[in-house]
């Protein structure tokens, strides 16, 4: 079974910087995304599926949840990030967790899983609806579906009052944008779900806000994984100024606010399929 049609190139690359990006962003998102799965019901002795499991970050916060009897199988078409999750799960010593390369759009129906789950996956997705309704297949009656999406028109509404800072957050945006992404998916879960055949999902909108100088350049750290897709797309940056000077000056605008900016806002959705 194929959800028909593959899934967007990843506009962040495969790079040794961008696999640190995405372990410092999984550190900062870990809290809400194990909340999410928590009050879906993701528990001991559980059989999970992660989709486009990336470095492997969500794989073993569900490794954690499920315990030595349950069982998590990420999948995920980069070859070096599958090298780098398999490299990271042994360190930590979770053995009930395995990576498979495998489009997400190309899933195999076979064996059932009690959940799905995926974390910034499906903007990437030519056709979310279609990957949803491929993916309720390998779930058993009663199991979850469970994704967590972003949505950027919060963060611009938020840091309003920030001129560099929001429109950097504008630029990402707009890139992500360009290179085919949906950079609002998180509003859609709720429809998708549903045209996918699922029961309508419980849904909840999430943001960290913070002012530290890691926190702050979250942005920054995006832009850097874009630099080929901005150049690509020919989105200007010069609204920016010098790009070297960037973090000091997010920094310095940030700081001389006295407030705090929002990290990515995620949007959680689950349903549980149906019996029958």
């Amino acid at each position: 079974m194929t959800a028909g049609g593959s899934t967007s190139k990843y506009a962040l690359g495969s790079s040794d910087a961008e696999h640190k990006r995405l372990i410092r962003q999984a550190m900062n998102l870990a809290p809400l995304t194990e909340q999410l799965f928590r009050e879906a019901g993701i528990g001991s002795g559980q059989r999970v599926l992660d989709v486009g499991s990336g470095v492997g970050d969500v794989s073993m916060l569900v490794a954690r949840l499920v315990g030595p009897s349950g069982e998590v199988v990420g999948i995920e078409r980069d070859s070096r990030s599958l090298a780098r999750a398999r490299s990271r799960a042994a360190s930590a010593g979770l053995v009930n967790v395995t990576f498979v390369e495998c489009d997400v759009s190309q899933t195999q129906n076979g064996e059932t899983f009690d959940a799905v789950v995926g974390r910034l996956i499906l903007e990437f997705v030519p056709d979310p609806v279609a990957v949803l309704h491929c993916l309720s297949h390998l779930v058993r009656p009663g199991g979850v579906i469970v994704f967590q999406e972003v949505s950027y028109a919060p963060l611009l509404a938020l840091s309003a009052h920030l001129p560099l800072w929001s429109a950097s957050v504008y630029l990402a945006r707009e890139t992500i944008q360009r290179s085919g992404a949906n950079p609002e998916i998180g509003v859609a879960l709720h429809r998708y779900f549903q045209e996918a055949g699922l029961p309508p999902p419980i849904t909840r909108m999430e943001m960290l806000l913070g002012s530290e100088p890691d926190f702050i350049l979250w942005v920054y750290d995006l832009l850097c994984s874009l630099r080929p897709q901005i150049q690509k797309h020919n989105v200007s940056l010069e609204t920016l100024g010098g790009f070297e000077t960037l973090p000091a000056r997010l920094q310095s605008e940030v700081v001389a606010s006295k407030t705090v900016v929002p990290y990515v806002a995620l949007v959680g959705a689950w349903s549980r399929k149906l019996a029958g």
